[in-house]
């Protein structure tokens, strides 16, 4: 099998047309929830790349920077030094997480635009709306 072949998935009947594979680097330090974003990023047609933020640049390997990075941040106050750290490797799109964000500050608020970021994800969220914010995030390029 050719690269090009191995970096698409073939259609499944009820998940309907899968599009080549989008690299997605995943930063998350809760294993639950990092499973959780394998399983549902994956079932969705992403390929998936797993990192410590200390170790974002090795994570890019041998295939190229990924399509976006989702990280989480477990406080909104050092989110900007988070995004920074990421900002010095990869200057695409960002999604972030963090479960503080839903306690008083809505995702469409103006709060991406202050970070930097193209979406903030509040925890806990649903499968569809996670996939939601990785489409709207990746297609906004």
């Amino acid at each position: 099998m050719c690269p090009a072949e191995q970096e698409r998935i073939e259609p499944s009947p009820s998940r309907g047309i899968v599009h080549e594979k989008e690299r997605i680097l995943v930063v998350e330090t809760n294993d639950l929830v990092l499973d959780l974003l394998q399983r549902w990023l994956g079932e969705a047609g992403y390929a998936v790349v797993v990192a410590t933020s200390q170790r974002l640049p090795r994570a890019f390997g041998a295939k190229g920077k990924p399509h976006l990075v989702i990280i989480d941040v477990p406080t909104p106050r050092n989110a900007e030094e988070v995004i920074t750290s990421v900002r010095k490797a990869y200057a695409g799109p960002i999604l972030l997480l963090s479960a503080r964000f839903r306690q008083g500050t809505d995702s469409s608020s103006d709060v991406p635009r202050q970070l930097g970021v193209r979406k903030v994800l509040p925890k806990p969220f649903t499968r569809d709306e996670l996939l939601s914010a990785v489409q709207e995030s990746i297609g906004g390029q």
